[in-house]
């Protein structure tokens, strides 16, 4: 099977996932949860909304500003209660700091694949001086801990953080960007100091989101509070009005993360 045939059956599966969830929740009277769904896999979610919404849903990532989400199906009022996401975050730290590797997001995420989990049960690994704050299903969280002992060289330990909103926020860096319009390529472009032709480059390849739906418009306008995200560069949000500058041009403010 070519990579293309195998790409619309796992979206036709996802699909499939997706009403039989909504089905189940609408029908039984229960929420469900998808496992969390990387940018691509929303992309479904948003595509099949319409056909879906009569179930109700709303999407948690473990934080604000979470990329990986979970879909909940059923709607709080109807059912009349509550169930919360079935989302765990796992402090990964090593044993000895002073002795510890550089970490990467690609590290953690390597470790955690070599335990043999499925990526649906993961959710964003947010890294800082060789520490990881990992979100994860509550269902793997106990198997998370047992068996992650080592990442890279380093020895580490795991423990479920009680509080996951009091954890340390992940800070944005506010920029101003000079463009001739909102078009989102221009920004991403201004954003990212890329050429335009570069920027025109990852729209065509499928690698920019805005607000977790695939954009393919690549003169589409920003609004301000819309997240964009483009894959191997990070994401930023459109913040505020954007002013005239005197040279014609717009001042737009974003709040751009790593």
């Amino acid at each position: 099977m070519d990579r293309k045939n195998s790409d619309e059956k796992e979206i036709h599966q996802l699909r499939n996932r997706f009403h039989d969830l909504a089905e189940k929740s609408y029908n039984q009277g229960i929420f469900t949860f998808t496992g969390f769904l990387g940018l691509s896999e929303q992309d479904v979610f948003w595509q099949g909304e319409g056909r879906l919404s009569y179930a109700g849903y709303c999407m948690e990532g473990g934080y604000e500003t979470a990329d990986r989400v979970v879909v909940r199906f059923g709607n709080q009022e109807e059912l009349g209660y509550e169930t919360p996401f079935p989302i765990v975050c796992i402090h990964i730290e090593p044993l000895a700091r002073k002795f510890a590797d550089e970490l990467s997001h690609r590290d953690f995420l390597g470790a955690l694949m070599n335990l043999g989990i499925e990526r649906s049960t993961v959710g964003d690994i947010k890294v800082g001086e060789s520490q990881a704050y990992l979100f994860c299903l509550d269902s793997i969280a106990g198997f998370i801990c047992e068996n992650l002992s080592q990442v890279k060289h380093t020895h580490v330990k795991c423990s479920i953080v009680e509080s996951p909103a009091s954890l340390p926020g992940e800070e944005p860096v506010p920029r101003v960007v000079q463009v001739q319009s909102l078009r989102a390529d221009a920004v991403l472009a201004k954003v990212y100091n890329l050429s335009r032709e570069k920027s025109l480059e990852l729209f065509r390849a499928g690698k920019v989101y805005v607000n977790g739906r695939l954009c393919e418009n690549n003169s589409r306008q920003l609004k301000s509070g819309e997240t964009v995200n483009a894959r191997g560069y990070g994401k930023f949000i459109l913040t505020g009005e954007p002013r005239e500058t005197r040279k014609g041009k717009l001042a737009a403010e974003v709040a751009v993360y790593s």
